[in-house]
């Protein structure tokens, strides 16, 4: 579990930027979007926003839920695989069940994390000049105060179903890409310690792999964590923020179906190869915590690459982030074999 801890927060500290330049392409409302490729978007925030609250915003909670929810991931990942095969179930069965098991475990405390974290990502500096999010809360406290004051403690939350459906696949799939993978590293070496470069290479393409597959998930998910409440914080001052006029003309407020979810924000419907042409489009809202509607409103307004929004980064970040977390994983559990922390055989 420390080994877990300590592999999986360093890879999110160390890609935390990447990550704010997938959260900002995947939740901007303007039409045109104003984030595209991940280069123009990575420097973009970082020349208007800097570092700490620009590219590097949301990292405390951040740094509270990678830490606690990777060491109650590897711990169930850990004991429900070695168990399953104890029982005689096929190991390649067992990886990706397992994975399944410790992401159940680990959403309870991750979620909460992630919706203040995103939300941080998403809105950049306070009094952000440069970007209208819909959000301007003054950090991770006043954040937290903020959404449990207006929204209810539930809104931390939000999302939880969403983050679910995004990562027990993704967790399934790479830890079953990742054992097989190493699997087939051990038997081509033809021993256990397969080395560091076979090592990183197994990690980064299996976090890669399951990270592009599952990017629909994500962006639905980024979007219900992110979409404002009637009762949400202030917009922040935008006056180089170029918000189509239709997207508040087309969808005001007062039209909103009472019975709709209280999550209201217009979403860009112009992905990155169609933002030229953006006056063809309209905003659409997504008003539904349901991961399968959401799905459907973004294919239906935006097309496939609306449900591919932010690939890019979210590729290049899973595969650094699961090869960083992955290969410490194992370099910490080696050490540990050799400095066990308790003693075993004088007990």
């Amino acid at each position: 579990m420390l080994a877990g801890g300590i592999g999986g927060l360093t890879g999110d500290m160390l890609m935390h930027s990447l990550d704010t330049v997938k959260t900002r392409q995947q939740g901007d409302p303007h039409m045109p979007p104003k984030y595209t490729s991940m280069g123009n978007t990575y420097y973009t925030i970082w020349r208007q926003e800097g570092i700490p609250r620009g590219l590097y915003g949301g990292v405390q909670p951040a740094f509270v839920g990678s830490f606690l929810g990777t060491v109650t991931f590897f711990g169930t990942y850990e004991w429900s695989k070695r168990l399953m095969i104890d029982y005689g179930i096929a190991p390649s069965i067992s990886y990706f069940a397992a994975g399944l098991l410790a992401d159940f475990a680990a959403a309870p405390v991750y979620v909460p994390s992630e919706v203040l974290k995103t939300r941080l990502q998403l809105q950049g500096r306070y009094n952000n000049p440069h970007f209208n999010s819909g959000y301007n809360y003054r950090g991770t406290l006043s954040a937290m105060r903020t959404i449990a004051r207006t929204e209810g403690f539930g809104a931390l939350f939000y999302g939880y179903q969403a983050t679910l459906w995004r990562d027990l696949p993704f967790s399934a799939l790479q830890f079953a890409f990742y054992e097989e993978e190493r699997g087939m590293a051990k038997r081509y070496m033809g021993s256990n310690d397969i080395g560091l470069p076979l090592e990183i290479l197994t990690a980064a393409t299996a976090g890669g792999m399951a990270g592009v597959i599952t990017t629909p998930l994500d962006v639905v998910k980024t979007r219900i964590q992110t979409q404002r409440t009637d009762g949400g914080s202030a917009p922040a001052p935008a006056p180089n923020s170029s918000l189509s006029p239709t997207s508040t003309s087309k969808h005001p407020s007062s039209t909103k179906p009472s019975h709709s979810s209280p999550h209201n924000r217009p979403i860009s419907t112009a992905s990155p190869s169609t933002a030229v042409r953006a006056h063809a489009h309209s905003a659409a809202t997504l008003d539904t915590s349901s991961v399968i509607r959401g799905l459907h409103i973004i294919y239906k307004s935006e097309g496939i690459w609306g449900c591919f929004r932010g690939v890019g980064p979210r590729g290049v970040w899973t595969s650094v982030q699961s090869s960083t977390m992955l290969v410490l994983y194992q370099q910490i559990l080696k050490w540990f074999d050799a400095h066990p922390l308790v003693g075993g055989d004088e007990v």
